[in-house]
């Protein structure tokens, strides 16, 4: 089992930049593919992105291609997603997720979810 806590949410404004952080504890986090989702009020939770175990293979959403990149570090049990040219449609509860077999873009493909970080875009 893994444990994953987000980290890096806050209130920036349109156009700007943020990047999430999720710190993951528990068995071998080299051994997880890892995604990010996120959940506006109101809407159904979306794919963001995902990372291969490796980091060799990325996927992303098509609202967030070319604004939003998503990294890791197997050293120290992290992964990122780096957000930019932020827009008002962003605004939602950003969650990270694991999966024990390769990487998935759904999130019925996942099997550990951190407790989210919630991101306000403002005009």
């Amino acid at each position: 089992q893994v444990q994953l806590v987000e980290s890096g949410g806050g209130l920036v404004q349109a156009g700007g930049s943020l990047r999430l952080s999720c710190a993951a504890s528990g068995r071998t986090f080299s051994n997880y593919g890892m995604g990010w989702f996120r959940q506006a009020p109101g809407k159904e939770r979306e794919f963001v992105a995902a990372i291969s175990r490796g980091g060799y293979m990325t996927y992303y959403g098509v609202s967030v291609k070319g604004r939003f990149t998503i990294s890791r570090d197997n050293g120290k049990n992290m992964v990122y997603l780096q957000m930019n040219s932020l827009q008002l449609e962003d605004t939602a509860v950003y969650y990270c997720a694991a999966r024990e077999q390769g990487v998935g873009v759904t999130q019925r493909e996942y099997d550990y979810w951190g407790q989210g970080t919630q991101v306000t875009v403002s005009s």
